[in-house]
């Protein structure tokens, strides 16, 4: 898409393009809550107890509101779509999250993520690469590539880290794998009937590649003069 002056959010536009591409490929859009239940948000998504993703410098917990966190992710909302739909299923899940950590030219404590699970039976790795190299050709452009490299996530198995070659230069810009059988059961779905795969990457990071914008804090500033990119 050949971008044009916009009153519209950097952001927005790309996030625009991105449910077009997926919409495409017969993906739904599914939403949920920014405040959401540890359980939800780690449990079921198989999590340890003692995964360093729960403690303090990693995740903003509710005082008021003991087992409730401001999401680290937009997964919990995959968990959400899969109690109350039956596979098969595609879905992506734009959303913005939360990390408590230091902000750079390349994290914010607050930022947006989209990702997309499929569950079907006889889904593959060879579906899920398929599917990104897809998505990102048509966002980036034919020249552009995909690579998986091995990568560990807890939700996933095999996990990998996705990057995409555009321009002649390797970016890492995706995490993704086979769903985990033990998040398949505690959904309520059969492993054995059913697999599937999932993905998540940053709009922000998109958006910086996109549109070569070199900083991704410029994108939460409320300045209109990011709409030149």
């Amino acid at each position: 898409m050949e971008y044009k002056p916009s009153m519209l959010h950097p952001l927005t536009l790309v996030l625009e393009e991105v449910k077009s591409i997926f919409a495409k490929a017969g993906f739904s859009v599914a939403l949920g809550p920014e405040l959401e239940s540890e359980e939800n948000n780690f449990d079921k998504l198989n999590i340890p107890k003692d995964h360093p993703a729960r403690d303090m410098q990693d995740t903003f917990w509710i005082k008021d509101k003991p087992g409730f966190v401001l999401r680290t992710h937009t997964s919990p909302v995959q968990i959400r779509y899969m109690e109350a739909h039956k596979p098969p299923l595609s879905v992506i899940v734009p959303g913005k999250v939360f990390r408590n950590e230091a902000t750079d030219a390349t994290h914010e404590m607050q930022f947006y993520q989209i990702e997309g699970l499929v569950v079907a039976e006889g889904i593959t790795v060879e579906h899920l690469k398929g599917t990104l190299l897809d998505f990102f050709r048509e966002l980036f452009g034919e020249d552009a590539d995909v690579r998986l490299r091995p990568s560990f996530f807890p939700f996933v198995e095999p996990g990998f880290e996705v990057d995409v070659k555009v321009q002649n230069k390797w970016l890492e810009i995706c995490g993704a794998g086979m769903v985990h059988p033990n998040v398949l059961k505690s959904v309520g779905y059969d492993p054995k009937k059913v697999t599937g795969f999932a993905f998540g990457m940053g709009l922000d990071r998109l958006a910086a590649v996109k549109l070569g914008i070199n900083d991704v804090r410029l994108s939460y500033q409320g300045d209109l003069r990011l709409n030149q990119f």
